[in-house]
């Protein structure tokens, strides 16, 4: 474990100074390290995964490491390629519906509300497009690195840099309302949390290891929760940030930090519910009544959402790199880094699909809309997978 807080840490560290731009050398093949990725295991298999379509956008995340999450809105996926390409494709076709060239490197991205789409750079650059064809409404410079999709309620734009920024911004405009400036530790993974907007109310996580909920329109802190304490003498061992996205059922919100916890918070005021140890950089989603983290070691596991504890937990896939848990259909989709899907029951955790997607991995947090998967591949190939019980 040591071994491999190291060589995450210096891979965040370098990647936080632009001196490395892939994952090379992340998963070793000497035989004496206990963080080699384990063998893919052989099981009977329960679900047909059939491909519908597969389109290729631009050089998909490009070479800063960079999670750059497409969005559905209704028949519609709107995707962007580190490239500053921008595409609308047909959710039932892959078809290609408008594409736009921004002329610009993008690392965040895509956010939606109704019409507008929002995407931003490594520059700090926020753009604001139309959903229809993709033209530019506004854009507006910030500090610090947007790799997380800016998101909205129709009123205020609001956007998370990579210097532990939160800020808001007028829809219609794009002039800054408002900032809020959360304390950067030394060392933090590369990345941030995906804001989440639910009415005039905004969650974000932050590497300190804190979430905290904001009045959309001022800006005003309503609460905030430790999810993880910084502890250690090392600054590798006081890693806690909030990265991964989170999830938000009725009135519970779910998150996850590295080194930390998975918790449930009261949104209505902001208490604890419950918590669990865990150790987790990619987030956390549910369903089934189960809330999905795949920690850091590769294990997948499912706690009840009502805090009864763990229900069960999927061990196979020990340091394979996975992707944040996405439920479709009956099942849990995670990716891992060789670029393979995994299909787990949602049930028990028992393997019941496996596919290759992509050889380069796929960091993007996936899409899925009944028993339809979306996937889009670090090397910017995105696929649609209809998910079915084998007869």
């Amino acid at each position: 474990m040591a071994l491999y807080l190291r060589r995450l840490a210096a891979l965040a560290l370098l990647l936080s100074l632009g001196g490395c731009s892939t994952i090379s050398g992340w998963f070793s093949k000497d035989d004496d390290d206990p963080t080699e990725p384990a063998e893919l295991v052989d099981f009977d298999e329960t679900v047909r995964i059939k491909k519908l379509w597969s389109t290729g956008i631009g050089d998909g995340q490009g070479d800063g490491f960079y999670k750059i999450q497409p969005v559905i809105g209704g028949d519609v996926i709107y995707v962007a390629s580190a490239d500053g390409e921008v595409e609308a494709i047909s959710r039932a076709k892959g078809k290609r519906l408008w594409d736009a060239d921004l002329d610009m490197g993008l690392s965040g991205g895509v956010g939606l509300y109704a019409d507008a789409l929002f995407v931003g750079n490594a520059d700090g650059s926020v753009l604001k497009l139309s959903a229809d064809d993709g033209s530019v409404l506004w854009s507006t410079e910030l500090q610090g690195e947007v790799l997380a999709p800016p998101q909205s309620n129709g009123r205020v734009v609001v956007v998370q840099t990579y210097d532990g920024k939160l800020q808001g911004l007028d829809f219609d405009t794009g002039a800054r309302l408002w900032t809020y400036d959360s304390d950067v530790p030394v060392l933090t993974i590369r990345g941030t949390s995906v804001p989440l907007v639910n009415g005039n109310t905004v969650y974000a996580g932050f590497a300190n290891g804190r979430v905290v909920a904001f009045n959309m329109d001022t800006g005003g802190i309503l609460w905030e929760v430790r999810v993880a304490i910084a502890q250690g003498r090392s600054e590798i061992d006081r890693i806690v940030d909030v990265d991964g996205a989170m999830a938000l059922v009725g009135s519970e919100l779910y998150a996850a930090s590295y080194q930390g916890r998975v918790v449930a918070i009261d949104v209505s005021s902001g208490r604890k519910i419950w918590q669990k140890d865990v150790s987790s950089f990619s987030g956390v989603s549910q369903g089934f009544g189960n809330v999905y983290v795949a920690d850091e070691n590769g294990t997948l596991s499912a706690y009840y959402r009502n805090g009864q504890g763990l229900r069960w937990e999927q061990p196979a896939l020990a340091y394979r790199g996975l992707s944040r848990p996405t439920p479709v259909s009956s099942y849990v989709a995670v990716v891992d880094f060789e670029g393979y899907l995994h299909l787990v029951s949602q049930v028990d955790g028992q393997f019941a699909g496996r596919e290759r997607v992509d050889g380069d991995g796929a960091r993007a947090d996936m899409l899925s809309d009944g028993n339809v998967l979306y996937v889009y591949s670090n090397g910017g190939k995105l696929v649609a997978y209809e998910v079915e019980p084998r007869s």
